[in-house]
Parts: C-alpha cells; structure tokens; sequence
C-alpha cells in the first residue's frame, strides 16, 4: 500500500518539490503518493513547506510526522493542535550555504574589504593592515547544525572561534561553552559576534544593551540566525556610540524590512534580505525521504523537535 504524503504549501513550492520529493522516495525504496491535497483523515505525513496554511493539525489523526522543510520551527512549536512528532530540517545544504554566508562576512569584516571595495575614490589607502585570523576573536552564539558547522570552518581558518549554546558541545578546536554563566565568557571580548541561536522565549532580545557593552570595542555584529534575538534599539545605539563599528543583518523581526525602517539608512549597517542559507529542493528531498523511509520501517525520525526546548 502506497503511503498518502501530503505538502503543504504554496503552488511555487509544490512545483520545485514535486518532482525530487517522488525520485528520492523512490530511491528510498518508499512509494508514495505525494499531492497537495490529501482529504486530513488520510494522510500520513505532511511536508510542511513554505506558504504552508495549515492552523489546526487536530484532524490529521493519521499522520505520523509532520517534516518541516526549513531549520526554523518557531512559527509551528507552539502550536497546541500539532501533536504528531515534528522534524526540522537539518542538512538539506542549510549547513553548507550559512558556512558560505557568515565565513565570507566574517571575512570582509576581518580583512576591512569594505574601505577598498567602497573607497573607488582615488585615495591609496595602504596603511590597512588587518590581524591574522589567529589573533581575531570570533563568538558564534548557538553551535548546533549550522553553527557548529561555522564554527569548524572559521577554526580551520585559524580564527580564535568560542562557541555557545545552551547544553555544552565538544568541537574540535573551539572553546565551547554553555549556560549562563558562559555566555557572558563568550561575549567578553568578542571582536566578531555571529548570531545562530534558535529563537525562544529565553533567547529573544538576547543581544541587548548589556551583552552589547561586553563585547571589543568597535566589534562587528552578523547576525543570519532570528531578528528578535537582537535588541534593535539597543544595537542601534552601540552603532551611534561605535562600541559596535558594523552590523551584518540578514534577518528581522518583520520581513520584507520596511522601507522607512533605521537599518535602511544607516551607514554602519548591511542588509541582506534573508538569504544567508537557503533550503536546496534536491538535498532536502532526499532528507524528507529518509525520514518518511524511517518512519514506515518504525525507525526513530532524525531531527526532531524538542517541544519543551522549542528547537
């Protein structure tokens, strides 16, 4: 019997999904009729997609799981009708595309590319010479998948890389720390803050004016993680004052960022309009098809939400 998969979606993303969601379950060994609407009673898993317009989960009493096609789940784990499990995407060329991202603005910030790349004015401006990576203090806040991963890449480069995140880690080569008490460890002195938390009741405003005040003088905040995890105001008033020197912001608290908002305009500011790291159609099919394969076979499903957590 075939097994009924369900996407949930807008019609552009069924479009890009539809055919590699059908050839990995096939290489899975699982076959599947895959549609964008099953009736609720009969279907057995939900790929929750972008656009996805589903608000009560209650009358999906047959589905096993409910596999979401992004790392972010803040907008579906509070959700009192969502009781079937709930997996994030983890792979799906997310990890690959924020090492791109956040190492090349960790990067341009290190080196001062942006007083060459923006100083076409004829002023030979050679006395720029940056540290070496291994005298830069890098902090990446949130070391799971994606910030792990940065984290790993930034050390191989040689950069001084402490990461932090709410249950300690154990990366090569990284000071990793947790709680607390080493969060402000991590902030102290920071010359390159990376932003990679989830977003939670815990986290939100993580980034305000007293963990600001912790970090280098002059210290460049990138942040491709949540824009609630940052105090705006705050982090506006650490540009005006210089405590911060440059702010890389990839995310917002509203998105698209409206036209009239202070980050537009501000000369110490880059905005990026949310697209440190993309979902690509072809790897996350292939990470929805193992899950969909696990759960017919009564394996444990990868990647799933901790509720209590919130990621």
């Amino acid at each position: 019997m075939s097994v009924n998969v369900l996407f949930a979606g807008s019609p552009s993303a069924w479009e890009a999904y539809r055919d590699p969601l059908m050839a990995a379950c096939d290489r899975a060994g699982v076959a599947v009729q895959l549609a964008p609407n099953h009736p609720p009673e009969e279907t057995d898993y939900i790929v929750y997609g972008t656009g996805c317009e589903i608000e009560d989960f209650s009358p999906f009493v047959r589905t096993k799981a409910v596999l979401r096609l992004w790392a972010g789940v803040e907008g579906i784990v509070k959700n009192p009708t969502l009781t079937q499990p709930l997996a994030r995407m983890v792979g799906g060329g997310l990890d690959e595309g924020m090492v791109e991202w956040v190492t090349g603005h960790v990067l341009r910030h290190h080196l001062g590319m942006d007083a060459h790349i923006l100083g076409q004015d004829g002023v030979w401006r050679n006395d720029i010479c940056p540290p070496l990576a291994r005298d830069r203090k890098v902090t990446i806040l949130g070391i799971g998948a994606l910030g792990g991963a940065c984290a790993r890449a930034l050390a191989s480069i040689g950069f001084q890389v402490t990461g932090w995140s709410r249950s300690q880690k154990d990366i090569a080569g990284v000071r990793c720390l947790s709680e607390a008490e080493g969060l402000d460890q991590a902030l102290e002195g920071a010359e390159i803050l990376v932003l990679l938390v989830p977003l939670t009741a815990e986290t939100e405003n993580l980034l305000g004016a007293r963990t600001l005040g912790l970090l280098a003088p002059g210290a460049f905040v990138i942040n491709p993680g949540r824009g609630a995890l940052i105090d705006d105001a705050a982090l506006l008033a650490a540009l005006e004052s210089g405590q911060v020197a440059h702010a890389t912001l990839d995310v917002f608290r509203t998105e698209p960022l409206p036209p009239e908002d202070p980050y537009w305009a501000h000369p110490k500011v880059t905005i990026t309009p949310h697209i440190a790291s993309e979902t690509r159609v072809d790897a996350a099919a292939e990470v929805v098809a193992e899950n969909i394969r696990r759960g017919e076979a009564g394996e444990p499903f990868l990647h799933l939400v901790d509720r209590t957590l919130g990621y």
